[in-house]
């Protein structure tokens, strides 16, 4: 056999080597010899197109291996003319409606394009507001005609509509970006599922783009820091005293590299010192991360790389703290595991030297964490490596980080009120914080520079350096700073008053830590966890832990948090002012931060359900906080990014994650539903944008947000490259809860009032010649119990049940009976969950309303029948595909179970549509029962509106089965069945 080249590796902007998709072996011929010998030829452009994945990652696509070869010179006019620039009639004017002139291949369809001529011509019709993107907003003819590959150029098709010509747009920039000056481009990627897409995007491109590292090789990008307002700006890296070897390996780079300017500095020992930090602002710079030793220099010297992670969005640099949990969670799904445990790396190292996780890796962060996840983020990290022998070592590691940051951050003063026995967010630090200009809080300091005669500059230093003295100042700076460490910033809930509220998602955070903890040490070091001396907290020296002490610290806090910030009449957690004694009253998303961490009781769960949830369900997802909470807004009170109407993404995934939790999977559904809907809308409407936060309340441009920061990620020219970190995973891990149906209505863009009319209960699947009787099943959640504990997070080992309730987990460990991610195939033929012997009624052979009702009254229901307006709970499953059915029915079916049993009634829950695919057909009283599967279908077999001859076909198959089982003897029926 002929060995295969390997292909070049391409290198992209963050330093990743990509290996290219290798082409197929060389086509060979017998010698000779009798061996064989490659033809040395050139592969056609067909056969180099169709060993192409269409969908394959931009640096394999547009690649140097896979370059379109320069077609055969042609005499042909049309196929060389550029298409843009022929002189016409005056008269004559470019089309400006859609044809239907096109003619329909079998084939997949390609294109030849000149990458710049064509993406000249393309702007230059369709953008008509100038602003490189093709959206809903420009008024172009909307319509372009391509040449054909397969022609050479010659044929044309036309790409018409906004989603296709921004597609190409985008295509076209990142063929440019690669430096092709002729592709070949499969109309499939165009067309392709907007859902598909951009989970693709995210995927291959969005994660590796918020890729970043540090170390030598882009210390020079990446230690300037554009916030730096000093005179002399350069990159500057602070070392920690426990890390020497660093401080040598960047001091040898600024040697080697003069002309880099880089600034290595030590830090001190006690580096979150107040005014320490505030001189560092003088000279402020990059903070060190974890990095891993790969060699050693020619000269014997140590040489290191940074570990990669991810950031926030495409202008940042920094590891940030919260953002990076949100971000594991979609990283997770996309099997960019080492990404996650590098940055569960950053953090053990920034507790280990920093004292905390850090808001970010800058100097003026030293004071400042954010909300801790570090527990979760390192178990769902767990879950997926621990079957490797570094697990271990690394949950311990992750688990030591945690305590000693929980004791001596957020157990300590000034966060810590023992009165209350919660925590706040009360960062240390002086005078104004350095990462704003200035000049964001000129209408704020301006009167006492004028009171104390001086300039605002001047003032501004002298108030730094406590120069002067305004009390009033310094309480508005610490609410600033709390509002700024909370990561809500900001928000009217918190502003002028946040370090004082013990608020319910901090306390959320560390009640979920505490329980971690002790069901960790409990279940994987034997209820004994050794505190190794460099892990000890200042205000908790043991030597070792046991489970006891964290249960005790989970079960006081949520004992609190149900005394001070629990509401029954409102139905929902508020934050608690510490100073007044009372809670706030202001309404936010973050009070179901306690279901995500198990810290609310199953009644409390469904009181949220009933009461709160409905105040906070927009058109696209959550919104932060409630109007009526938020008040009137104007010239003199702006609005807040973190108050109505604006949605984030980490106020939805962890409302969706609580929801499942406590068994409520249709709600995290409809949530999950709605937000995926609105980022698709406006991926699909704005070329390809997504951004850092949306106007929930908004059909058409939700992503339009001016409030304050305006919003990252849609200024872009041609292509969006980055998106937004928690957007991205929000995205993916929305996918992950909302079924098959679901999917597929998104991918059409189905909102979600048309899709719930289209499943209703009402629509029920009928078709012409049978109604279809479903198995009596018993609920895969059962309700609420008062006094029950909420499901487990982490599988069979953390938890009584045997499937988590978090269906990301799941869907790793794969379907088990009970979880809510197993297959509706599975759970119907479990004996475990069908009902006691129950059978389906007689089948109708007639659809139409009379017979249906003639059919009924010739055979009398027994007393065992349920009657279709019997009250009773229903089937709830969040995967299993709901069936369509006609838009129009003549009359409401009725979904009659027959039992012999004698169990009541009401015993039997009604089924639900979903269930339908799953049912026993009933051919006779003195045969057995068989049971009969439908085949699932999928994409091509179901449209979004669910048509009658799909449902049509689906049935014709189960007749046939009937068919055949009447066909067939006793023993041979057995046999078979």
């Amino acid at each position: 056999m002929s060995s295969q080249q390997s292909e070049p590796l391409v290198h992209t902007s963050n330093g990743h080597a990509i290996a290219p998709q290798t082409a197929s072996p060389p086509s060979t011929s017998p010698n000779k010899e009798g061996g064989v010998k490659p033809h040395l030829g050139r592969i056609s452009e067909a056969q180099r197109s169709s060993e192409l994945d269409p969908f394959a990652s931009p640096a394999i696509y547009y690649g140097e291996s896979h370059a379109p070869r320069k077609p055969k010179k042609t005499r042909t006019l049309s196929a060389i003319e550029s298409r843009g620039e022929k002189e016409t009639h005056e008269s004559y004017k470019p089309p400006t409606r859609r044809r239907s002139h096109d003619a329909q291949g079998n084939a997949p369809r390609r294109f030849l394009i000149n990458v710049a001529d064509t993406l000249k011509l393309l702007l230059s019709r369709e953008d008509t507001d100038n602003n490189v993107q093709i959206t809903i907003d420009d008024v172009g003819p909307k319509t372009l005609s391509l040449g054909t590959a397969s022609s050479g150029g010659y044929r044309t098709f036309d790409i018409r509509g906004t989603y296709m010509l921004s597609n190409l747009l985008q295509e076209l920039t990142v063929a440019h970006q690669f430096g092709r000056k002729q592709i070949v481009l499969d109309e499939a990627r165009l067309n392709e599922n907007p859902v598909n897409r951009l989970s693709r995007l995210i995927r291959d491109s969005f994660w590796l783009n918020l890729t970043r590292r540090i170390d030598g090789s882009n210390i020079k990008q990446v230690g300037r820091d554009p916030k730096d307002w000093t005179a002399d700006p350069r990159p500057r890296i602070y070392i920690p005293k426990g890390a020497p070897e660093q401080y040598e390996y960047y001091t040898r780079i600024a040697q080697e590299h003069p002309n880099m300017r880089l600034d290595v500095q030590w830090l001190n020992e006690k580096c979150d010192d107040n005014e320490y930090v505030r001189d560092l602002n003088d000279a402020p710079g990059l903070l060190a991360v974890a990095m891993k030793h790969i060699a050693d220099t020619p000269e014997g010297q140590p040489d290191f790389e940074g570990l990669p992670f991810v950031v926030p969005g495409g202008r940042f640099n920094e590891l940030y703290g919260w953002d990076s949990y949100m971000e594991t969670i979609g990283l997770l799904i996309n099997d960019k595991v080492d990404l996650c445990e590098n940055m569960v790396k950053h953090f053990c190292f920034s507790i280990r030297h920093y004292g905390k996780i850090l808001n970010a890796n800058r100097t003026y962060y030293l004071c400042r964490s954010q909300p801790p996840f570090l527990t979760d983020m390192a178990l769902r990290i767990y879950d997926h490596i621990k079957q490797e022998p570094r697990a271990l070592d690394f949950l311990r590691e992750a688990l030591l980080a945690a305590m000693k940051d929980y004791h001596d951050t957020w157990m300590s003063a000034p966060r810590y009120d023992p009165e209350s026995g919660l925590s706040r967010y009360v960062p240390g630090g002086m005078g104004v914080p350095p990462e704003t200009e200035a000049s964001h809080f000129v209408h704020v300091l301006q009167p006492y520079a004028d009171r104390h005669k001086m300039t605002f500059q001047e003032f501004v230093k002298a108030y730094n350096y406590g120069h002067v003295f305004e009390p009033e100042l310094d309480e508005y700076f610490l609410h600033d700073r709390a509002v700024r460490e909370s990561g809500h910033d900001t928000s009217y809930r918190l502003e002028k008053v946040a370090a004082h509220l013990a608020t319910i998602d901090l306390n959320s955070c560390l009640y979920k830590i505490e329980s971690d903890l002790g069901r960790c040490i409990r279940i994987y070091f034997n209820d004994r966890l050794e505190i190794p001396a460099e892990w000890r907290a200042k205000t908790h020296k043991v030597e070792f832990e046991t489970s006891s002490y964290w249960d005790r610290q989970a079960r006081n806090r949520r004992r609190q948090m149900d005394k001070l910030m629990w509401s029954e009449e409102e139905g929902m957690f508020f934050d608690y002012n510490t100073k007044l004694k009372q809670q706030t009253g202001y309404e936010s998303a973050t009070t179901f931060w306690a279901l995500w961490a198990g810290a609310a009781t199953p009644r409390q769960a469904q009181t949220m359900v009933e009461k709160a949830l409905p105040k906070f369900e927009a058109l696209g997802g959550l919104v932060s906080g409630t109007e009526k909470s938020r008040g009137a807004v104007g010239l003199h009170r702006p609005n807040r990014q973190w108050d109505f109407p604006f949605g984030w993404a980490p106020q939805q995934i962890l409302a969706w994650t609580g929801l499942l939790r406590y068994g409520f999977e249709d709600d995290a559904q409809r949530l999950a539903y709605r937000w995926i809907y609105m980022v698709t809308k406006a991926f699909v409407d704005f070329n390809g944008v997504v951004v850092e936060k949306y106007d929930v309340t908004q059909a058409v441009d939700p992503h339009r947000v001016t409030a304050e920061y305006g919003n990252q990620g849609s200024d872009f020219k041609g292509v969006a490259t980055e998106g937004f970190g928690w957007v991205n995973a929000s995205y993916v891990y929305g996918l992950q809860i909302v079924n098959a149906h679901m999917k597929r209505a998104l991918g059409a863009l189905i909102t979600w009032d048309t899709f719930k009319k289209a499943t209703q209960p009402e629509y029920a699947l009928e078709d012409h010649g049978h109604v279809l009787k479903p198995f009596a099943a018993k609920p895969l959640h059962p309700a609420a119990q008062p006094n029950a504990q909420p499901v487990g997070m982490y599988g069979s080992k953390m938890a009584t049940h045997k499937s988590s309730a978090d269906p990301l987990l799941d869907a790793h460990k794969g379907p088990e009976l009970g979880s809510p991610h197993a297959s509706a195939t599975s759970v119907a033929l479990q004996p475990a969950v069908v009902a006691d012997r129950a059978v389906a009624a007689p089948i109708v052979a007639d659809t139409t309303a009379a017979a249906y009702a003639a059919a009924s009254a010739a055979a009398p229901a027994p007393a065992s029948m349920l009657a279709p307006s019997t009250p009773v709970p229903a089937i709830q499953h969040p995967t299993a595909i709901a069936m369509p059915a006609p838009l129009a029915p003549t009359f409401t079916p009725t979904w009659a179970l027959t039992s012999p049993s004698s169990a009541p009634a009401s015993a039997i829950p009604a089924p639900q549509p979903d269930t339908l695919q799953h049912a026993t057909l009933h051919p006779g009283p003195s045969t057995p029962v068989p049971h009969v599967r439908s085949h699932h279908r999928t994409g091509s077999d179901l449209g979004s509106s669910g048509s009658a001859s799909s449902v049509g076909r689906g049935s014709a198959k189960i007749r046939e089965k009937v068919k055949k089982y009447d066909e067939l003897s006793g023993e041979r029926r057995e046999k078979e069945y």
